[in-house]
């Protein structure tokens, strides 16, 4: 155990959310703060690190091996302000003594209520309607105006990777009366059993579902697990949405099948090409974006926050991480 050292010095990509800031000044560490507006330039951060004993680091920062041996010797602690960490090379870290550390649990929820309001709004049309609205169109009410899919009552919601925020959408699906089926080792915890869940393998829960959600991280087995041969044993009816990681859907083969009508809707709130957004995605009625927000809640960001500077003020006291990852 013991103290972190009077030497130590913790580099931050970001401007922390004001608690989790004054949580770190208190330690007394020794912090640099990349304050810009866009998130710190990789040339910038590679001078940052120098000498660094942890870094707070965001999903977008490129966290490899060439940056953890700009830090030097000193690094002992890399932690990830995201509950994914596919932007951090963990076999490198490992192979240089450094722990590895995410936020997961404190951001289930909010990200589960993104993901519940995409599969709203892209079910029920309703980003379409507003366009309508705000176009100016004339309209009256009609019975086939902007129909879309009743989602309460009956219609099946398949959750591919059926984790903590999985599980979460899964308790706002009950809520609604929807069918629910899922793939990963929670489908079958009495947890799921209590809530309806019935677990599946992914073809099946391609074709039976009306309304997919990913919720999975990025690994090289799951890079592409919705390509080309998945979108088209969907229904054609069927609502994609995605609030895990852009690359796990084949985009080009998402804007092929969004356009042709092999599926019906996507909600989406992460990109293959992040930030970038192909525009082929962005000229189609049929999609509804966000910007990566699926955290961004308030209190939600703080907490993340806090856990980040929790990970690393414990590591560099020579405690174990509240929530390393597994290397």
């Amino acid at each position: 155990m013991g103290t972190a050292s009077a030497a130590d010095h913790v580099h931050v990509t970001f401007e922390l959310p004001t608690r989790a800031a004054a949580e770190l000044a208190a330690t007394g560490l020794a912090t640099t703060v990349y304050s810009g507006p866009t998130g710190e330039p990789r040339a910038s951060l590679l001078e940052s690190v120098r000498g660094a004993s942890g870094i707070i680091c965001l999903l977008s920062d490129r966290i490899d091996a060439e940056l953890m041996d700009a830090a030097g010797p000193s690094l002992r602690v890399v932690a990830n302000y995201a509950v994914g960490y596919d932007n951090v090379d963990v076999a490198a870290a490992k192979e240089r003594g450094i722990v590895v550390a995410n936020t997961p649990g404190v951001l289930d929820n909010a990200t589960a209520d993104l993901a519940f309001a995409l599969l709203l709004a892209t079910s029920r049309r309703l980003v379409e309607s507003d366009r309508f609205v705000r176009a100016g169109n004339d309209w009256k009410w009609e019975p086939d105006l902007f129909v879309g899919l009743d989602v309460s009552g009956g219609a099946t919601l398949g959750i591919v990777g059926l984790g903590r925020i999985g599980m979460a959408v899964a308790r706002r699906a009950a809520a609604f009366d929807m069918q629910i089926v899922a793939t990963g080792s929670r489908a079958s915890s009495p947890e799921a059993a209590a809530l309806g869940v019935r677990a599946v393998e992914l073809p099946e829960l391609l074709t039976t579902s009306d309304v997919i959600s990913l919720h999975l991280p990025l690994t090289p087995d799951t890079h592409h697990l919705i390509g080309a041969a998945e979108l088209q044993a969907m229904k054609t009816s069927a609502v994609l949405i995605n609030t895990a990681r852009g690359p796990i859907v084949d985009e080009l083969a998402l804007i092929d099948a969004l356009r042709d009508g092999v599926i019906g809707a996507a909600g989406l709130d992460v990109y293959e090409w992040e930030p970038t957004v192909s525009k082929g995605l962005l000229s189609l009625p049929n999609v509804v974006t966000a910007p990566h927000i699926g955290s961004a809640g308030r209190a939600t960001r703080e907490k993340m926050g806090s856990l980040a500077v929790q990970n690393v003020t414990a590591v560099l006291a020579g405690r174990p991480a509240p929530t390393a990852v597994a290397s």
